[in-house]
């Protein structure tokens, strides 16, 4: 059923709803077989309608990765800020991680399990400045965590390992939900306490 269309002056709700549509149908579809008109009429509009938001669909897509790294980002920060002991920080950045994941599913397949489109322009999306700053600060935490556990020239390379470790777990499960898998938090506290063992000094 098409949405009835907002009044003036709720663009910022209208731009919401596009994305939240947009966000589905790219999971359903892909990014190919998803296109504009699909999107506009999923919110009730016209496809010149919704080029009044977003140029074009690789905006829309970027624009949700913006909002997923932003997001995690923030909760990131917090626990950087609220725990003071390295080892306990690096087990709630992987934990707020995994949890991120599963909270917004949708979000994380298009953030994290889709390549970054260019707009049609070639511009630089924001979205990989912000994906950036998450992973610096990932790393961060992983190198407070194993100060003198590991040479300072191998900490990059064990927080990419540490992520893709947790990423895989976060993939697998929302692909293959109908696998006989444990409960969430038995897995996740079952995968950090192996990584943060096998990292930190003993």
């Amino acid at each position: 059923m098409r949405s009835v269309r907002k009044p003036k002056g709720e663009g910022h709700a209208r731009r919401g709803e596009i994305l939240a549509a947009a966000e589905q149908i790219f999971v359903a579809h892909g990014y190919e077989g998803a296109t504009i008109r699909k999107i506009a009429e999923a919110v009730g509009l016209s496809s010149t309608a919704l080029y009044l938001h977003f140029k074009d669909k690789a905006e829309i897509l970027n624009e949700i990765c913006l909002r997923a790294f932003s997001m995690l980002l923030e909760r990131q920060v917090a626990m950087s800020e609220a725990e003071p002991d390295p080892e306990a920080r690096l087990r709630g950045l992987m934990i707020g991680y995994v949890q991120f994941g599963f909270e917004n599913a949708n979000a994380y397949r298009l953030a994290f399990m889709t390549p970054t489109i260019l707009s049609e322009d070639g511009s630089e999306p924001v979205s990989r400045k912000v994906a950036a700053e998450l992973f610096q600060k990932f790393e961060s935490g992983v190198a407070a965590a194993v100060e003198g556990c590991v040479e300072p020239d191998r900490v990059r390379a064990l927080a990419q390992v540490l992520w893709a470790s947790i990423h895989g777990l976060v993939s697998i499960i929302i692909t293959k939900p109908q696998f006989g898998w444990e409960d969430q938090r038995t897995l996740i506290e079952t995968q950090v306490d192996i990584l943060v063992r096998g990292v930190t000094c003993p």
